[in-house]
Order: structure tokens, then C-alpha cells, then sequence
């Protein structure tokens, strides 16, 4: 549930990655480094990794996406989550992590807070999770959950807040998903989207409000970095806003304006 909404095909004849030779992992991580060269290669083979972090010798933990996508090692911890930390003041925090990928955020989160739960879509994201979590020393309660899907939404535990990055321009319903969203969070949730010019005309209804969008096509199931349907809607500033609202946050503030190649992107923080 994360990545560029562009589908593009692997280039399969791409020479490999070097296994070592990247700058040294910022985080501890002895795990790792006990592994032998060839112990370290067997475990890169074994699932089919779309992103890499390093250990304190630079070795490559993982693998690229293709050429071109996450050739570089991954940062740990992103710049969002020290944003995130200082407006939430993670340390005593329930953290739900929505899309965690391959682990990268999951371990950032992890060094601000003990408790986090993570979620994806996809069971290989989920195993992958678990797997490059472990190795750098942090065992977070990581689930399979389709987040359109409302049973397995209610099944989630109350946390504090959210961190919400990369997954809501993936899908069918944002609104509807962050209105069940809401009712699992008590205090708020740093958010992180592509949005639709705010031009659109395109409309949909939820509970009776209407919400202006722009619909997109997704990769499906099949593609790692899409949503799990055929198309997505991207909302619109104003409509995200007041989607926030709907659920619960009457308190949206909106952090940082990007211009992304796939289109504009938002970073924003709802408190309750």
C-alpha cells in the first residue's frame, strides 16, 4: 500500500545491486552484523524485497524495486517521523503504523516508542516487516489489514495516533476509511497524500456530504506499489480537510505543500 501510484515494469536483465560498499546503518544493528557475507546474500534471496536498509559495515539489507526505484539505502528514521515525534510526542505513545511496507518507517517509529502496530495489505509486506524488524531488534505487533475493509478496521486495537503515509491516494473510499479510522484513534494522526488539483469536479458522496476528487488507475493486487483496487480517488485539499473533520479531527493543520512528479502532494497533522 505504498510507492508511486505509476505502474511500471521491472527491468529484469538489470545487473544486481553490490551487496556492500553503501554508508553505514545510523541505527544499531548487531543482528545484522553477526550475519556472514553468505548468510546476508541467502537472506536477500529469500523474499522479493523492494527496498534495502544497511548494517554498521554498509552490507545491503534487502534489494532494490527495479532500476530506478529504491536503488539507495533507505533512511532510518524518515524526516516525517521526527516531525511526527515532535508534534505528538511519540514516547509514551500507542503508534498505528497504516502501510508499513518492508519495515523502513516501522523501525524509525520503533526508536521513539515501544508500542506500535503495523499494518498492510499485503501478507509479503507483513513477513517482510516482521523479518527486517527483528533483525534490527524490535519485535512491533505487525497484522494483515485491508483498510477499506470495515471488519478488519474493527479489529484493530485503540492506539494515540497514526502515522499515515503513502496509502490514502491508493484508495477506492478515503473518506469512508477515515471515518472508520477515526473511532480507533484518541488524540490524532500525521497524514501524508497526493491530492487532486483543486479544480476537480468530479464528485462522490459519503453520509451525505459530498467530496470532489480525481479518480486514478491502480495496479491492483499485482503491483506492489498500488492499492489493492483498479482505480483509486485522489481528494482534494478542501475535501481531505473536511473528510479529517468528518472523522473526528477538528483540528487539520496542513504542514507542508509538495510538487511531486505524479502531482501534488500534502503533509498534515489532524489532532482531536
Amino acid at each position: 500500500m505504498s510507492g508511486d501510484s505509476t505502474v511500471i515494469e521491472p527491468n529484469e536483465s538489470a545487473p544486481p545491486l553490490p551487496s556492500r560498499g553503501y554508508p553505514q546503518s545510523s541505527v544499531s544493528t548487531p543482528l545484522l552484523d553477526a550475519l556472514s557475507d553468505a548468510d546476508l546474500e541467502a537472506l536477500n534471496k529469500l523474499l522479493p524485497w523492494n527496498c534495502f536498509t544497511t548494517d554498521s559495515n554498509g552490507r545491503r539489507f534487502g534489494n532494490r524495486a527495479w532500476t530506478g526505484k529504491r536503488e539507495k539505502p533507505q533512511t532510518i528514521p524518515d524526516a516525517r517521523i521526527l516531525l511526527f515525534d515532535q508534534h505528538f510526542h511519540l514516547a509514551d505513545k500507542h503508534v498505528l503504523e497504516v502501510g508499513c511496507f518492508e519495515g523502513v518507517h516501522t523501525i524509525g517509529l520503533g526508536l521513539h516508542t515501544s508500542r506500535v502496530t503495523a499494518i498492510d495489505s499485503r501478507i509479503e509486506n507483513v513477513v517482510k516487516t516482521i523479518l527486517r524488524t527483528r533483525f534490527y531488534g524490535q519485535l512491533p505487533d505487525v497484522r494483515v489489514c485491508d483498510v477499506e475493509n470495515r471488519r478488519h478496521v474493527e479489529g484493530l486495537p485503540e492506539v494515540d495516533v497514526v502515522h499515515h503515509i503513502g496509502v490514502l491516494y491508493h484508495l477506492l473510499d478515503p473518506v469512508a476509511h477515515l471515518m472508520m479510522l477515526g473511532k480507533k484513534i484518541r488524540s490524532g494522526m500525521m497524514l501524508d497524500t497526493h491530492v487532486a488539483p483543486s479544480e476537480s469536479t468530479s464528485t462522490y458522496e459519503v453520509d451525505g456530504a459530498s467530496y470532489a476528487y480525481e479518480q486514478h488507475q491502480e495496479g491492483g493486487t499485482a503491483e506492489v506499489f498500488s492499492g489493492m483496487y483498479p482505480n483509486a480517488r485522489w481528494l482534494t485539499v478542501d475535501a481531505l480537510t473536511r473528510a479529517l473533520i468528518a472523522a473526528g479531527f477538528p483540528h487539520v493543520q496542513l504542514h507542508q505543500l509538495r510538487h511531486e512528479r505524479n502531482g501534488e502532494r500534502v503533509l498534515m497533522f489532524a489532532n482531536k
